[in-house]
């Protein structure tokens, strides 16, 4: 069909840093290409550039017949070219039609709000993707994939030819990433250019036409999607063998560190049991919903909880606060870092000295700024973070680097249990690889781990045992011994995504 749009020889540097080094791109019409690569490789900066956010340094940009060394927001958006972001960049407390039909109404320069209009323009994009959305429904009462869903129409109200998506599928489930991934494709039956970015290979390969792999800040190769596969594609892109060794536990004593006993909170969770011993990594998984978070809060002392009981060490205790939970020697890496584990504004040493204040205080209640410093440097190493200036705020890192900072500062504590949310969301192949090593290294040396996640591919590489979940209730455990079956991931699967005719079954 021919290129909609090319980069040629793009470069750019900040602060004398290459981001980008000489990178040529180019986007077939009507075709789905793959911009892979690790967190900080340059991919959002080469996004940027062809979306008219940053100028680049030198090269130039070719949209159809038409050449600019360097295009502006308004520029790309009148050549047909939108972006939708992790965080969609919606307004909550306006309806879905609003939302679709306001950027076309600014941009065409109405004076006066046209309901009829808006009501017009937003059920046509609807439409156009094949969904079903209440017009009139406040989008903070949306679920995070039909807010995606009306990001996706508000870019097409702007008639996009060409629509950048970054990690469409972070937070959403597996029946609702397919739902997403089929109106993908339907949009390349239409004609329009999508650029996906996603650290989830099965994606990638599900509805990419070609890859382009960017290693740090330089593009290694342009392939077409059957020229790969997962192993080659991880190689492409961190220029190491990738691989996630099964977790086996070696730590021999069989010591309880933490019994929950019929632990309920109404709406939430109900009658949740569980042991986790000396050196197990207990993997709780299931849908979006089942009540993974809310129990993890539980026992973090952010959800209290109606009745039940939590044992530590053999005796019962009252968990009613995370300072309580921390003294009893429990961490939670929380599932969305960006609000809950990090204050971005301020540098990886401020957050990691957070968790451990009362350590870094001397005789007269001071902060030890070189203890501080010590401790802070420790970490940065220890987790392998790229940028080893403990003094960057966090917001300047990547993702990756990111958790790894949030890891490394719960790890300072010395707890005895860590419960890690959904620990590798957005995070890219090599820095996942990193964190699955030092959760198994500290699990093999004695530490009791809970993993939520709903990848069961991160589940079976690091757990011993396994509970499954739906709306609030376990309707699964797996032992070992069950996870040593060659079929366990298809039957977690079956579980996971058919829990009536499972319960129907037992």
């Amino acid at each position: 069909m021919g290129n909609i749009l090319s980069a040629k020889n793009i470069s750019k540097s900040f602060d004398g840093v290459h981001a980008l080094k000489n990178i040529n791109v180019e986007i077939e019409k009507g075709n789905i290409k793959c911009l892979a690569g690790e967190n900080g490789c340059g991919k959002s900066t080469l996004v940027k550039i062809l979306s008219g956010v940053y100028t680049p340094d030198k090269g130039s940009i070719n949209i159809e017949d038409r050449s600019y060394s360097c295009l502006t927001p308004i520029t790309a958006i009148e050549e047909g070219i939108q972006v939708i972001y992790q965080d969609l960049s919606l307004f909550l407390h306006m309806s879905v039609a609003e939302n679709i039909a306001m950027n076309k109404m600014i941009y065409s320069k109405s004076k006066f709000i046209n309901w009829k209009e808006i009501y017009r323009i937003a059920g046509e994009q609807i439409d156009k993707i094949g969904a079903s959305l209440d017009l009139n429904a406040p989008i903070r009462n949306l679920s995070i994939a039909n807010r995606q869903l009306v990001a996706i129409c508000r870019a097409l109200s702007l008639d996009a030819k060409v629509l950048f998506m970054d990690e469409p599928t972070t937070a959403l489930t597996k029946k609702e990433v397919d739902r997403l991934l089929s109106i993908v494709l339907g949009l390349k039956q239409k004609g329009i250019s999508v650029v996906f970015i996603s650290h989830k290979l099965n994606e990638i390969f599900e509805v990419s036409d070609s890859i382009t792999v960017i290693r740090d800040g330089e593009k290694v190769g342009d392939f077409t999607a059957n020229e790969l596969n997962p192993k080659s594609l991880s190689y492409y892109m961190t220029g190491r063998e990738i691989g996630y060794s099964r977790y086996k536990k070696t730590y021999s004593k069989d010591d309880k560190i933490l019994e929950v006993k019929s632990l309920t909170k109404k709406g939430m969770f109900e009658d949740i049991n569980f042991t986790l011993k000396k050196g197990d990594i207990l993997g709780i998984t299931g849908l979006l919903g089942s009540g993974r978070t809310e129990i993890a809060l539980s026992l973090f002392g952010l959800n209290p909880f109606d009745s039940g009981e939590i044992i530590i060490d053999n005796k019962s205790v009252n968990i009613d606060s995370p300072t309580t939970a921390m003294e009893y020697g429990i961490a939670l890496l929380p599932e969305d870092r960006l609000t809950q584990g990090l204050f971005l504004e301020s540098s990886a040493k401020f957050n990691i000295g957070a968790t451990i204040l009362d350590q870094l205080k001397n005789n007269f209640g001071v902060i030890d700024k070189n203890k501080q410093e010590r401790i802070s440097t420790e970490v940065v190493n220890n987790m392998n973070v790229n940028n080893k200036d403990i003094e960057l705020h966090v917001k300047k890192l990547s993702g990756g680097n990111q958790q790894k900072i949030v890891f490394g500062k719960w790890m300072v504590t010395d707890p005895k249990v860590f419960i890690l949310d959904t620990p590798t969301v957005g995070v890219d192949i090599g820095s996942k690889s990193e964190i699955y090593d030092k959760i198994q290294e500290n699990a093999n040396k004695g530490m009791g781990i809970i993993l939520i996640s709903d990848e069961i591919e991160e589940i079976l590489a690091n757990c011993n045992k396994v509970i499954i979940m739906h709306e609030g209730k376990i309707i699964k455990y797996l032992d070992e011994d069950d996870l040593d079956n060659d079929n366990v991931q298809d039957k977690i699967f079956e579980i996971i995504n058919n829990p009536l005719g499972r319960l129907e079954d037992e």
